[in-house]
């Protein structure tokens, strides 16, 4: 198994039979604006691919795959200009291939109670299999980075998380390799500070495991409140298209997978999520397929638990144009769910979209905004969505802005 299958998402997915899903509807009034434009000008970062986090102040940070004094990528900081005259950019940390740091983070932030953020590079690091780093904020407004676990020591795991990872109550981190592991299908991964300082990670599991099982895990996890795990695996399961599973903790530190769905059951299904998950209330899980449905560009789909097992619905198949890419959807609190999708919309350069439930099992499918490849517009959204408590939604694309090297953009209703 390669050890990145990042490389094939787009050539995956074979012709289908089509199917009529669902109301469509033209985009509504929605104001989107560029709050930076990345220049790879030796400073600033590049290609931002990661969900941006925000603190309590309303500071956002996030990671460029590329960019910064060593052209390695970075972490950013965006923080509102006093008297609402814009953002100003902070380079926090620029990412070096010096056999100590890691480097290319795919993945994006998660910070801690105290202000602290981890995250993952895919490389670099002692063994160059990547690292796990955190970022603390010294006196004098400065910012330190520490690699705090390098991938690859003894072959358990190898290629860091290519999704944000998580924290549990106790402050664990956790994640997903899509390489690795004792059948070389990937890892779920833990790690714990140690009594005496440092981090010790342990695997919860290596997919792979039977032939049916989910292989190359490259979406990030979420918790229940049970604290059982949920994610997607982009390869595996019964037809070979993907899974979504579920781990489970039991005694003495041990941990149960259990398949919950496996992607390509049919023609007009969805095949190879590279997002993670998200559950509402009643425990109903969503997600994206990269590849299939009836036009081959991608799915949204529904997970709900029934008798036992779970049952999929297909919210929106998209066709066109789609590739909901790295992007984990959002819910707002009325059941509305909000997503990315890297080719589609008015000008193909990507779009941002919302579903809402129109009653009778259907949902009705809205474009809020459609990139343009113009010189100041963003393109190629492959990151999540993140929402304020006003409703705005902010994200980053790959390419486009003033400098071709992406942008964070706002969406506002």
């Amino acid at each position: 198994m390669p050890r990145n299958v990042r490389s094939t998402k787009f050539i995956l997915g074979l012709a289908v039979f089509a199917m009529s899903v669902l109301t469509a509807r033209p985009a509504s009034a929605q104001a989107e604006a560029v709050l930076h434009s990345f220049n790879n000008n030796g400073v600033d970062g590049s290609v931002p691919s990661s969900t941006l986090v925000s603190d309590a102040s309303g500071n956002f940070y996030g990671t460029t795959q590329f960019g910064g004094a060593y052209n390695y990528g970075t972490v950013f900081e965006l923080k509102r200009r006093p008297g609402g005259a814009g953002w100003a950019e902070e380079i926090l940390h620029s990412f070096n291939n010096n056999g100590v740091d890691g480097y290319t983070p795919y993945g994006g932030l998660v910070l801690d109670s105290a202000g602290n953020l981890y995250g993952a590079t895919t490389a670099g690091g002692a063994n160059g299999d990547g690292a796990v780093y955190e970022m603390t904020l010294q006196s004098g407004a400065s910012w330190r980075e520490k690699i705090i676990y390098d991938f690859g020591y003894d072959g358990s795991t190898y290629g860091g998380p290519e999704a944000a990872l998580i924290f549990d109550s106790a402050g664990n981190l956790y994640g997903t390799t899509n390489g690795g592991g004792a059948h070389e299908g990937g890892t779920v991964f833990e790690l714990k500070q140690r009594s005496g300082g440092g981090w010790a990670e342990e695997v919860l599991y290596s997919f792979g495991s039977n032939a049916t099982d989910g292989t190359n895990p490259i979406g990030g996890l979420i918790f229940d409140a049970a604290g059982n795990l949920y994610g997607t695996t982009f390869l595996g399961g019964k037809f070979s298209a993907g899974t979504v599973f579920e781990l489970s903790p039991g005694r003495g530190g041990s941990w149960s997978e259990s398949l919950l769905y496996s992607f390509g059951n049919g023609g007009d299904d969805g095949q190879h999520p590279l997002a993670g998950v998200v559950r509402d209330l009643a425990g109903n899980i969503y997600g994206t397929t990269n590849n299939g449905g009836a036009y081959t560009w991608g799915t949204v789909f529904e997970l709900s638990p029934t008798g036992g097992g779970w049952t999929e619905s297909l919210l929106y198949t998209f066709s066109g144009g789609g590739n909901p890419v790295l992007c984990p959807l959002i819910l707002d609190a009325t059941g509305n769910v909000y997503g990315t999708a890297a080719d589609g919309g008015d000008a193909t350069f990507g779009a941002v979209f919302e579903l809402t439930p129109a009653g009778g099992g259907s949902w009705t499918y809205t474009v809020l905004h459609s990139f343009d490849n113009n010189g100041v517009d963003g393109y190629a959204p492959y990151s999540g969505l993140f929402r304020d408590g006003s409703g705005n939604l902010y994200g980053t694309t790959l390419y486009g802005g003033t400098y071709g090297g992406g942008t964070v953009f706002e969406v506002k209703p």
